[in-house]
C-alpha cells in the first residue's frame, strides 16, 4: 500500500486517535462523528493527535488547518490531500 494512499492514511489517523483515546472503540466510529465529541478529546488529547499524525505521516499541520480535522472522514480527505502536495 502506497503511503499516500487513503487506506494508509485512514490507518495512521486511527493509529493516532488509539495513542491519545486508548480506551475508545474505534473499530465503530462513525466516519462523520465529530472526534472531539465523541472521543471526550481536550484541547490538549487533539494537540497530541496531531502530533502523532505529524510523526507517522511527516505532515504539518498548521494551526489554522485544526478545524479541517473534525471528523474520521475529514482528517482523511485532508492528509491524502496534503500527502499529494
Amino acid at each position: 500500500m502506497s503511503p499516500t494512499s487513503t487506506g494508509a492514511v485512514r490507518q495512521a489517523v486511527l493509529d493516532a486517535l488509539a495513542s491519545v483515546a486508548p480506551e475508545a472503540d474505534l473499530g465503530s466510529l462513525d466516519p462523520r462523528a465529530v472526534l472531539r465529541d465523541e472521543l471526550d478529546l481536550d484541547s490538549m488529547d487533539f494537540l497530541n493527535f496531531v502530533i502523532a499524525l505529524h510523526k507517522a505521516l511527516g505532515i504539518e499541520v498548521p494551526e489554522r488547518d485544526y478545524g479541517k480535522l473534525t471528523t474520521l472522514e475529514a482528517c482523511v480527505d485532508y492528509l491524502t490531500a496534503a500527502r499529494k502536495q
